[in-house]
């Protein structure tokens, strides 16, 4: 499709929306020193400009101009968006499709930031437009499903009428045959529904070459006449000559005469109404035809015509009282002058708020500095005496260490036989039930004073962690571990599961890293349900081994997350099965990872479960090579 059919799919579009324009706008002109809201003046200037474009772009341009500049000192979005697309539609049909693509998607943006949604949408038609005039017809077809698409969620549909019929009016071997039936379907359908008569007949149209397309001539030529005979009636000139163009160009192979026929007809009504731009359109197609039938005097005829349309349109471009170039051009100018003083303002208004709060941070600085000269000397003097208390406490608290221990190791002997002379008695049938429930408590609680015992005996209160440094097979670690706790997960119906791709050989101390990987798989089973999986994933990341123990258990609460790693912390819990935790495990780990330069975290989902990390670097000789 050329650039008139274009124009016509333009203008037939803004004679839907601007029906009865010369009553319209003898009756907005009459109005308009009455509007005392000014608001309500600028729309009346937008909607004038809009009207007046058909019979003088000066003042479209001039009503448009008047709109906008109230509307920005007003601050008016929705009139600085309309009168932007009355710009647009002024560069379009006078051929400055760089200009007009500008003004068109800022009053695209624009309407985008009102939430226009219509609006938008008739934006991206425009838009199409011009990509098509400049022969871009990936782009243009790209903003028509743009246009469709977005339009699928508009509340007030009337404006997808347009949208289909101009997708199907340009590009109907872009859309599958079905769907242009369909768009066909939905736009008579939206003109129905809001009895638009002018989008009526365009419509039938479509559907007119429809049937043209689809081998039904006689019923498409039949459909075309008719519409084409309803659209003379309602003074639907521009739909017309688009009609009249159809019926010319579908007879001139067969019928000359007719096609001639319908050719001067829209000829006539060009002169007639003084449409220069389609006066030249009809004088080029009779052009061409006569060039082509090689009847040389015919064709003469209309060259002289055209040159002479051409003249005048010089003429009348000359004669103009605007020039839009130029205008653009000051447009142009103002708004960049606009910016540079907006941000010339923000950087004055930045700098003296910078000043401001450089003076206040001097004074700030000046008092702290002498508050802190008198808080240092007094801190100066707590140093002094704090440093003999803190050599006191250290010392302290390695003898309490060493009590500690010196008591577990004790209560070891003792406990431990009391443990098994528990066990020797459980298998005695002899017993009554009562005793041996009494002898079964006791047992457990032995057995629970063996692990705190042990827990004490292994923890380093101190906080020294003295490691014997030796090469580790960390799979074979991993494997092993697995293997011999599995035999604990089966008591719960639970599956250990490897995978590890770590490093096969890192320098660490074999038994105290056993212990923090015993501790992480018994926890794991202890708080995860009967029947679940236990995770357990290593690798190297960078230049550290990662080690990762999954479950799906109960997980760790928000309020106890930052108490675990605590020794006898307060967090502890019983397993899904009632088994008793000592309190010590996470905490014994903590400090093996540590005094091996690496970390251990966790992060935990209540209810669905968690997930224990520890890192261990591969530098600074934690890995043999």
């Amino acid at each position: 499709m050329g650039k008139k059919p274009i124009l016509f799919a333009l203008l037939t579009m803004l004679c839907a929306v601007c029906n009865a324009q010369t009553e319209n706008i003898k009756k907005l002109q009459q109005q308009l020193p009455l509007i005392h809201d000014s608001l309500r003046y600028v729309d009346a200037l937008n909607r004038l400009g809009m009207l007046l474009y058909e019979e003088n772009a000066d003042s479209t341009l001039y009503y448009t101009e008047k709109a906008r500049a109230i509307a920005d000192r007003l601050a008016y979005p929705r009139g600085m968006a309309d009168a932007a697309n009355n710009l647009g539609i002024v560069y379009d049909i006078k051929g400055n499709l760089q200009l007009a693509m500008r003004y068109y998607n800022d009053a695209r943006m624009r309407y985008l930031a009102l939430h226009d949604s219509a609006n938008v949408i008739q934006t991206l038609i425009n838009i199409a437009m011009v990509y098509q005039e400049m022969g871009n017809n990936q782009k243009a077809v790209l903003h028509y499903k743009q246009a469709v698409s977005q339009g699928r969620t508009l509340r007030q549909d009337s404006i997808m009428s347009l949208v289909y019929y101009d997708y199907v009016l340009q590009y109907p071997d872009s859309i599958s045959k079905d769907s242009v039936q369909v768009y066909i379907d939905r736009a008579r359908k939206i003109s129905l529904k809001y009895k638009d008569s002018v989008l009526l007949l365009a419509v039938d149209q479509l559907i007119a070459r429809n049937y043209i397309k689809n081998n039904e001539e006689a019923k498409g030529i039949t459909l075309l006449k008719q519409t084409l005979s309803k659209a003379l009636a309602y003074k639907l000139y521009y739909l017309s000559l688009d009609l009249l163009t159809n019926l010319g160009d579908f007879y001139a192979p067969t019928d000359s005469a007719m096609a001639v026929k319908y050719y001067l007809q829209g000829l006539e009504i060009t002169r007639e109404k003084n449409y220069i731009i389609y006066n030249e359109h009809f004088t080029r197609i009779l052009y061409n035809f006569y060039s082509a039938k090689n009847d040389n005097a015919a064709a003469f005829n209309y060259s002289k015509q055209l040159v002479a349309l051409h003249d005048e349109q010089q003429k009348m471009s000359s004669n103009s009282g605007v020039d839009y170039i130029e205008y653009a051009l000051k447009d142009q100018q103002l708004n960049s002058a606009r910016t540079q003083s907006k941000y010339q303002m923000l950087f004055l208004f930045l700098a003296v708020l910078l000043c401001i709060m450089t003076l206040i941070i001097i004074i700030i600085l000046w008092r702290s500095r002498k508050r802190s000269q008198k808080i240092a000397q007094a801190l100066r003097v707590q140093f002094e005496q704090s440093e003999s208390t803190m050599e006191a406490l250290d010392l302290m608290n390695k003898d309490y260490a060493r009590v500690i221990k010196i008591v577990a190791h004790d209560l070891r002997n003792p406990i431990g036989a009391i443990n098994t002379i528990t066990a020797m008695l459980q298998p005695d049938k002899t017993l009554t039930a009562e005793t041996r429930e009494l002898v079964n408590l006791v047992q457990v609680s032995s057995k629970n004073c063996l692990e705190l015992i042990n827990e004490l005996l292994e923890t380093d209160l101190d906080q020294q962690q003295n490691l014997k440094r030796e090469k580790v097979n960390l799979n074979e670690l991993l494997e092993q571990c697995t293997r011999l706790l599995s035999f604990m997960a089966q008591d719960k119906e639970q599956e250990v599961i490897l995978n590890s791709n770590a490093p096969e050989v890192i320098s660490a101390d074999y038994e105290k890293l056993w212990r923090v990987m015993n501790n992480l798989i018994i926890n794991a089973i202890k708080f995860s349900p009967a029947g679940s999986d236990i995770y357990i994933d290593a690798g190297q990341l960078n230049n550290e081994v990662v080690i990762a123990v999954a479950d799906t258990g109960m997980g760790i609460p928000v309020s106890l997350q930052n108490q675990i790693f605590d020794p006898f912390t307060s967090a502890r819990r019983q397993g899904t099965h009632n088994e008793q935790p000592i309190g010590l495990g996470l905490y014994i780990s903590k400090q093996i990872i540590e005094a091996h330069h690496g970390k251990i975290w966790f992060e935990s989902d209540a209810g669905k479960g968690t997930v224990f990390y520890v890192s261990l670097p591969m530098d600074n000789g934690a890995a043999i090579k």
